[in-house]
């Protein structure tokens, strides 16, 4: 195992020897909007090769976690620690899922667009160009920033930040950075320092963050798409964008899939968690997280299928001792993923209460054919899907996990409605997808240690 990842890091290592030759004000009591955008929006996909694509990246980001839980710290004598990998497999369709923008340096700000990862920490960016994915806008020139300086290599996060190798540039004291995801992704540069600015809704105004750190990529392989530059960790770890804001408090809110509609993110506490709200506001505590993890915990108790309570019991989705399982949840991964058994138990439930018959169809899913005599599928009965939190009861709603599909065999003969649940395999984590999140305020309060959540109307928030 250690031999193989030198080899992998090898590339890397080169281009480290290259390296070595190489407006307003924020108050970190301020709530700061950005704009989401779905990888999907404005592609035209049909429902469901929406729902192709999220299986896809799904499976690639739950496959990588069991590479990710096997290189903890205590799992076996050759243990690393990596961050999640992105959701991708290496084709167009299996790519990122909430992409970020924003822009960085002055006097001109320059635009980026980076994968909302809270199972990462480090941001960073392409820039200084020596190996680079393709990217549809220019990659960032920091040489045309005037506020931009390179963290010194003794700095402590250059050191304790949670970087997984790091050192020093011999040529000018600049801290650099190798970062390496369980799906083979890698970026290797310099961790920098500047200006971040964020355009207010509307282009109402925008506000400048001085003095944020960035991994300045300049050798970066992997799976990325040409609509991202790179991404932006949300997870608990010191590099972090919230970390580094010093924010108690951040959420998102994600518009429905189909839509194709921006989705906001705000940094820091908005102005009212009553705005837009369509129900209850309840609340859960994150669970303690395995060591080396950026993720959000839960203590999922139990699951309800209509009238149906699956009978497994919160240590079913509880992490273990040798930090495997658990429950979290996670806005790079689309579909919510159960532990095998509890995704067959699942799938029993809905099969015995739904009122339509199960169909043939090439999702290799769980679908229920819906007459021609149907007007409206909106209108078919389905049975609720409850998440029993610690403390709270997380009623799904009914377009967050059942999806209406057109032509749902593939010959023609009729539309379905599918339940968008998948399986986490032999391994016994949970993951909870942003697919069942939409048109949900979802708040992570870092100073009460708890997840706040609310269902809304994203799209006028």
């Amino acid at each position: 195992m250690k031999d193989l990842l030198a080899l992998k890091l090898l590339p890397c290592l080169l281009f480290l020897a290259i390296l070595s030759a190489w407006q307003a004000t924020w108050a970190a009591s301020a709530a700061l909007r950005a704009d989401l955008t779905h990888v999907d929006s404005g592609r035209g996909f049909t429902n469901g090769e929406l729902l192709r694509g999220m299986a896809a990246r799904s499976t690639a980001r739950a496959a990588s976690l069991r590479y990710s839980s096997s290189a903890r710290p205590g799992a076996s004598s050759e243990a690393v620690t990596v961050p999640m990998a992105r959701g991708s497999t290496g084709r167009e369709d299996y790519v990122s899922e909430y992409l970020i923008h924003f822009g960085i340096g002055t006097p001109r700000p320059q635009p980026v667009a980076l994968e909302l990862d809270t199972g990462s920490d480090l941001i960073w960016t392409q820039c200084a160009c020596i190996v680079c994915f393709d990217q549809s806008f220019p990659v960032v020139d920091t040489s045309a920033s005037a506020t931009v300086r390179g963290l010194s290599c003794t700095d402590p996060l250059c050191g304790s930040g949670g970087l997984p190798l790091s050192g020093c540039a011999a040529d000018d004291n600049v801290c650099f950075y190798v970062y390496a995801y369980a799906d083979q992704s890698i970026t290797t540069g310099k961790i920098m320092e500047d200006t971040f600015t964020f355009q207010a809704p509307n282009s109402t105004g925008v506000t400048a963050v001085p003095s944020l750190r960035f991994g300045c990529g300049a050798y970066n392989t992997g799976d990325f798409i040409s609509n991202e530059s790179g991404v932006a960790g949300f997870g608990r770890g010191p590099l972090s964008l919230p970390s580094q804001l010093q924010i108690t408090r951040f959420s998102y809110c994600f518009t429905a899939i189909v839509d194709g509609r921006t989705s906001p993110v705000f940094l820091g506490t908005p102005d009212s968690l009553e705005a837009q709200a369509m129900g209850p506001i309840q609340s859960t505590p994150f669970a303690p997280n395995p060591a080396g993890s950026s993720f959000y915990y839960l203590s999922l108790k139990g699951i309800t299928v209509g009238k149906t309570r699956l009978p497994f019991n919160a240590s079913v989705f509880a992490l273990k001792d040798d930090g495997s399982g658990g429950t979290f949840i996670d806005s790079g991964t689309a579909i919510t993923n159960f532990p095998q058994a509890v995704f067959q138990s699942l799938q029993e439930a809905f099969v015995s209460q739904m009122p339509l018959p199960v169909a043939n169809n090439s999702y290799g899913r769980l679908c229920f054919a819906i007459s021609s005599s149907t007007a409206d599928p909106r209108k078919v009965p389905v049975p609720k899907l409850i998440l029993h939190l610690d403390g709270a009861d997380w009623d799904i709603p009914r377009e967050n996990y059942m999806l209406h599909v057109q032509d749902v065999d593939g010959t023609g003969a009729g539309d379905g409605l599918c339940v968008v649940i998948d399986s986490s395999g032999d391994d016994d984590f949970t993951i909870i997808g942003n697919f069942q999140q939409q048109n949900t305020h979802i708040v992570y309060d870092l100073d009460a240690n708890k997840m706040i959540f609310l269902p809304a109307r994203c799209n006028k928030l």
